[in-house]
């Protein structure tokens, strides 16, 4: 039995969700402890505001944090078996990082950084590229009819 985790990328986006029900699910199933991950970084300010930084970073962490207990209670509920982290850093090679120790690494294919049209995220292409165990992305779902995205 494999006892690593399936660590899951968290961003708050649709996607990010999805893939979090796929890995809970997956977890669920191989009786594998779920990690749900979610990474910030601090904007660099230089200048007469770089000295507010502190204070904005600890506001940043506090609304991840807020962010990924939402997002885990929304996909999951309250009842699910999961260890939330919020972490700082670079998100792509921060999930790297973490897929050293992890059994599956599972990302949406876009976050909320994405820019329309792209079919994979820059944090996805990064952790395909470079993760050191399997990754799943779950496919971008668009909302809505064909006819009402404009095809």
């Amino acid at each position: 039995m494999d006892t690593r985790p399936v660590v899951v990328g968290v961003d708050g986006s649709e996607d990010s969700l999805q893939a979090l029900r796929w890995g809970a699910d997956y977890a669920q199933r191989f009786d594998a402890p779920l990690h749900a991950v979610a990474v910030y970084d601090v904007p660099r300010v230089y200048g007469p505001m770089a000295m507010t930084g502190f204070q904005d970073a600890q506001e940043l962490e506090k609304s991840y944090q807020a962010m990924l207990k939402e997002a885990v209670g929304s996909a999951l509920g309250s009842q699910a078996q999961v260890t939330e982290r919020v972490e700082r850093g670079h998100p792509a090679r921060n999930l790297i990082q973490a897929s050293r120790d992890a059994q599956l690494l599972v990302l949406g294919s876009r976050g909320h950084g994405g820019f329309v049209g792209m079919l994979l995220g820059s944090v996805s292409q990064h952790c395909v590229a470079q993760a050191r165990c399997p990754v799943i992305v779950m496919p971008h779902e668009a909302k809505g009819t064909a006819e009402e995205q404009g095809q």
